[in-house]
């Protein structure tokens, strides 16, 4: 049985401490059979050429800042997955596309956040992967490339935020303040979008969706998505939203693929 692939809207480290949104996550990873190891893509990776993170345990990456003490205590230390990097090396390595390693790289929080929720006892093997490029099409072409791994039990999950502006955050206001008409209106956008599996309008979505630069400053968090879409690009139909609504009015969209 194919793998299903994942996008999640995965939050800053305060959201693991939101109960609805750490429920969702378990009965999404609850409703999955159990997989074999999971690669993830994280909104706070970037690097050219494409790299892979440690393949061996090594120490998570707190890579904020300004948070309580307590959030650089959190501890998630699961299996590497080495077997996991020699098939993404064959997959993804050509001619003037190599794959670089960096072996010494923890977990960052767009990776473990999520994953402690759905995975809690962090006995699955992980890789992250980081994103080469932000150019949708591009990493939906990567995503294609990973599709096979889906075939041996490999979860492959794309962690953003559907919509992201830190600026325009009201923390006052807070968590279930209404959203602002901009992240609603991209948000739905979005939704109808996989809906109608019209992968060229979201690839072009700076132009097509309402308020995309409202939502996404910078496209780093929506970025995900493509990967996540290229790996189910065969299966669109079967797209279902697993998480919805909003969280200091950015919209927690998820979907399952698959």
């Amino acid at each position: 049985m194919t793998t299903p692939v994942l996008y999640l809207s995965h939050g800053a480290p305060p959201l693991a401490d939101d109960r609805r949104w750490t429920a969702e996550l378990a009965g999404v990873s609850a409703a999955l059979e159990r997989p074999t190891a999971i690669l993830i893509v994280s909104a706070h990776w970037e690097a050219a050429p494409l790299t892979l993170a440690a393949t061996e345990t090594v120490p998570l990456l707190y890579d904020f800042g300004g948070f309580p003490e307590r959030y650089y205590q959190i501890k998630y230390a699961a299996p590497g997955a080495p077997q996991l990097a020699d098939q993404v090396r064959k997959l993804l390595h050509s001619p003037g596309t190599p794959v670089y390693d960096d072996p010494t790289r923890g977990l960052d929080h767009g990776a473990y956040v999520p994953l402690k929720e759905m995975y809690p006892d962090a006995d699955v093997p992980v890789l992250q992967v980081s994103m080469p490029t932000l150019d949708p099409t591009e990493l939906f072409r990567i995503g294609q490339k990973l599709a096979p791994l889906r075939d041996q039990g490999v979860l492959i999950v794309g962690s953003g935020f559907t919509t992201h502006n830190l600026r325009e955050m009201n923390f006052a206001a807070g968590v279930d303040a209404p959203a602002p008409s901009w992240s609603i209106e991209f948000d739905d956008w979005t939704r109808r979008a996989l809906q109608a599996q019209d992968v060229d309008a979201l690839i072009d979505f700076l132009r097509k969706a309402p308020a995309a630069t409202i939502a996404h400053p910078r496209t780093e968090h929506f970025a995900p998505l493509f990967v996540t879409l290229g790996a189910a690009a065969n299966q669109l139909p079967t797209a279902e939203t697993v998480i919805d609504g909003f969280w200091y009015g950015l919209s927690k969209r998820s979907w399952q693929i698959g």
